[in-house]
């Protein structure tokens, strides 16, 4: 590992963590696909071999992104914030569909797909940061300060609701708390809150006045997950999902009918209720992984989630940018809102939706953005190692 690490620049306990995750997801992904083998066909290991050259393809970008300088985030994020928009546009029209919900767009040639969305949260976290900076005097002004910071949020977020409302959900609430960390007056981001839910009661009104207007295709599946009605069947087949994800949760209890009992778990490969599981591999990916791996290591995978959210922060507290702050805070908290999304749907508390565990779950467009995100923090981290490196060379020559 150290013969690694010694190529490597910016935060050594991030490159560990994120390395360590994606060799356990090569473990998670080969035991937990059972149910992609027996829906689309195909063996485990043509899928642990497809999350394999996603990680690769992920590790290169990390690798790549965290040796350039962190200025050009900061240029190329109005190029980004557009390109992400155009994405999202095309995804409209001409995106793969696939449950009611058109979130992919296919790669020609390679028959791979690629999620916006996922594109677009990163592309958004990032320009907001640069606005903020270039705004800072003038957030108190409403045409030229706060509507172009906040137009850019109600676009992105408005495009993904659409198909993914807890995507949008979850990069407007970070978008907030960039806002909040910005300085932004408050009265002006309650405002922006009250905008944001009279817009969406009027979606939701037209919809229900005039389905055939399909402002909000997939509302009705929203709202059976959200009231959990089970006299429909997408509510029935929803409930069915928590039940089994609680029953997988119950099952990797710890028992003592053997001397490593108190551990917990069925252990790899011995999950029952995976194969019942929609997408064990990403959506239910916490209740697979405390069936097999037990409560104990299901505790050091949120305190490894924990550690990367506060070497993030403090990355971002440590710059004296704050374009970087903002940018190192939006990730670390995007990262761990989708974690924690996943593990409350499995234990019950938050309706089914679709949120995967960062660096964990069965690779694509999710993993390789989040090692984008994780290679600009340590692009940052990069260059405050060297300015670290500069004072203290500066030190030695005056003495």
């Amino acid at each position: 590992m150290d013969k690694i690490l010694k190529h490597l620049n910016g935060d050594r306990v991030i490159w560990v963590i994120a390395m360590l995750m994606m060799m356990l997801s090569l473990v998670t992904v080969y035991s937990f696909v059972p149910i992609l083998v027996k829906v689309e066909g195909g063996t485990p290991f043509k899928y642990l071999f497809k999350h394999l050259v996603y990680i690769g393809i992920s590790l290169g970008v990390m690798y790549w992104v965290h040796r350039k300088d962190p200025k050009y985030f900061s240029q190329l994020s109005k190029f980004g914030f557009y390109l992400a928009v155009a994405l999202m546009i095309f995804t409209f029209f001409f995106g793969v569909t696939v449950n009611t919900a058109s979130r992919w767009v296919r790669i020609p040639f390679v028959g791979l797909t690629f999620q916006s969305s996922d594109f677009a949260r990163l592309a958004l976290v990032i320009y907001i940061s640069r606005l903020l900076v270039k705004k800072k005097d003038k957030l108190n002004d409403w045409k030229e300060g706060f509507l172009p910071v906040v137009v850019p949020i109600i676009v992105i977020c408005g495009l993904i609701m659409k198909d993914n409302f807890s995507t949008a959900a979850i990069l407007f609430g970070v978008s907030l708390v960039i806002l909040f960390l910005g300085k932004v007056p408050f009265s002006k981001v309650a405002t922006m809150i009250v905008g944001g839910i009279l817009m969406l009661s009027t979606l939701i009104s037209i919809q229900e006045l005039a389905p055939e207007s399909n402002v909000l295709p997939r509302w009705e599946t929203w709202k059976n997950r959200i009231f959990n009605h089970v006299d429909d069947e997408q509510s029935v087949q929803d409930n069915a999902q928590v039940s089994n994800s609680k029953d997988a949760i119950f099952n990797g209890r710890p028992k003592f009918e053997n001397g490593f009992g108190f551990i917990g778990g069925k252990g790899v490969g011995n999950g029952q209720l995976k194969g019942y599981l929609p997408e064990a591999y990403a959506d239910f990916f916490y209740a697979s992984f405390v069936e097999e791996f037990g409560p104990i290591w299901a505790g050091v995978l949120i305190l490894l989630y924990l550690i990367l959210l506060y070497r993030i922060m403090r990355i971002g507290l440590n710059s004296k940018k704050m374009f970087e702050t903002y940018v190192c805070i939006g990730i670390g908290v995007l990262m761990l809102s989708q974690a924690t999304v996943n593990m409350l749907v499995c234990t019950g508390v938050f309706p089914v939706t679709g949120q995967n565990m960062p660096l964990l779950a069965m690779g694509g467009s999710a993993m390789i953005m989040t090692c984008l995100g994780l290679g600009i923090v340590q692009s940052i981290a990069s260059s405050q190692n060297v300015e670290e490196k500069k004072k203290g060379d500066m030190i030695l020559e005056s003495v």
